[in-house]
């Protein structure tokens, strides 16, 4: 039974550690859009894939929840 334990939280660890390298690369991703898009609209009339480019990386929303309430998971060390 302990052996179960073990191996869920491993896989859970790896996991978290998959969602907290996506959560990172959103970011960037996330940061470099903003940038573009302010770059774009000081040239100015930005097209509209440039202006809405920063609303799929928001996922980092998702992301982030799931690492602010990781810790008080049940069955977390």
């Amino acid at each position: 039974m302990y052996a179960h334990n073990t191996q869920a939280a491993t896989k859970r660890g790896r996991a978290s550690r998959w969602i907290s390298q996506a959560h990172r690369w959103l970011s960037i991703v996330f940061t470099a859009a903003v940038a573009a898009n302010f770059v774009a609209m000081a040239l100015g009339a930005a097209p509209a894939w440039v202006v809405y480019s920063p609303l799929p990386p928001l996922l980092m929303l998702v992301t982030g929840l799931y690492m602010l309430v990781s810790p008080y998971l049940p069955g977390r060390t």
